[in-house]
């Protein structure tokens, strides 16, 4: 069976709508609805999450922002406007095909804490034993750059795992990913093969670019769920990708994911410090799978307690893998070095190579 055929399979399907699309075709809440409600119905015991982008468009619309602002205050405000008639236009499309859409607001701390994050991912399985859509959009109107999304597009990677999700679906405004002449790739075995192609544009309503939605594509295919980067513009975008149509691009999943706790430490947490470790160590954790220790440690940099995400760099400061400390960063700055029966700074079973 082709990669394209085998999606007529997927049960769990995340689908990502950005804000530009929105803005620029009110009509696509309508299309979109309609094509969701024939995908799930194409296959019995299909389910659709649906991340919505916009109330900070809708609002800015609302209260006459000519462009997208920058200080916190106002984007909060704009999304506070426009939330709620964001909602209310998916609850009104969704209810003349008698669905529910059931409005999920989130902020990172709800992910960033496994209890939350639990307790969203119950939210969504009753949600969807019930038949009804979630849509999830970021709490916009209380996120802080602290704790808030990168974007929606990273929102939805993180989404896929909390549902299980096995086909993640990034609409926007361009037909897929365009290679250098411009033309559409129809498919690719890994995210690296399509960096190459990322352009710098960034649309004037939203946060996202083709970069951030290969960066949520990589995620995505760790938690093993293919990929489809597609245009939301016209009818039936969705539910002829899942007839085995070359619709958008596709990345495939990849064949060793990561558990749901892994995928939550390196793509939900954020680093709270970072230890420094030497050639010996970087094999080690890199080729080996072993721990973090304290002997292979250089240095420390940043404030981190027990059971906070670090990063582990090598001597060229590249990143090579995240974990949850289980030293504090005053004793392990004390550690550095040193042999010992004491622990490991990072236990293999709480690390995630990333290089």
């Amino acid at each position: 069976m082709s990669d394209r055929r085998r999606l007529a399979g997927r049960r769990r399907v995340v689908v990502k709508v950005g804000s530009a699309v929105l803005a620029e075709r009110p009509e696509t809440i309508g299309e979109l609805t309609t094509d969701i409600v024939e995908a799930m119905a194409g296959r019995r015991g299909r389910r659709v999450v649906l991340v919505s982008s916009g109330a900070i468009a809708i609002g800015m619309a609302r209260l006459g922002m000519a462009r997208r602002p920058r200080a916190m205050p106002a984007l909060q405000a704009a999304a506070a406007a426009g939330q709620g008639e964001l909602i209310q236009r998916w609850g009104e499309a969704f209810a003349r095909h008698e669905r529910v859409a059931a409005q999920v607001l989130l902020s990172h701390a709800d992910l960033a804490s496994r209890t939350r994050a639990n307790n969203a991912r119950a939210t969504l399985t009753k949600l969807l034993a019930l038949g009804a859509v979630p849509v999830i959009n970021e709490n916009d109107a209380v996120a802080v750059d602290e704790i808030r999304f990168g974007d929606n597009d990273e929102l939805a990677a993180m989404v896929t795992p909390l549902c299980d999700g096995d086909l993640l679906v990034l609409l926007s405004d361009v037909e897929g990913v365009l290679d250098h002449e411009g033309k559409r790739v129809a498919q690719a075995s890994g995210v690296d093969e399509l960096v190459p192609f990322v352009r710098g544009e960034t649309s004037s309503v939203g946060r996202g670019g083709m970069g951030s939605k290969l960066e949520s594509a990589r995620r995505g295919t760790l938690a093993g769920a293919d990929v489809v980067i597609a245009s939301a513009r016209g009818p039936r975008v969705l539910s002829s990708l899942l007839e085995g149509e070359d619709v958008g691009t596709l990345i495939t999943a990849q064949e060793r994911r990561l558990s749901g706790r892994k995928h939550w430490i390196a793509y939900t947490l954020r680093p709270r410090g970072v230890a420094l470790v030497d050639e010996g160590a970087k094999v080690a954790v890199v080729e080996k799978g072993r721990s973090v220790l304290p002997v292979g440690v250089l240095g420390i940099r940043g404030q981190f307690e027990i059971g906070d995400m670090i990063a582990v760099v090598d001597r060229e400061g590249e990143e090579i893998a995240r974990g949850l400390a289980r030293l504090s960063s005053h004793d392990a700055a004390r550690r550095c070095g040193q042999r010992g029966d004491e622990g490991p700074l990072i236990h293999r079973d709480d690390l995630v190579v990333t290089a």
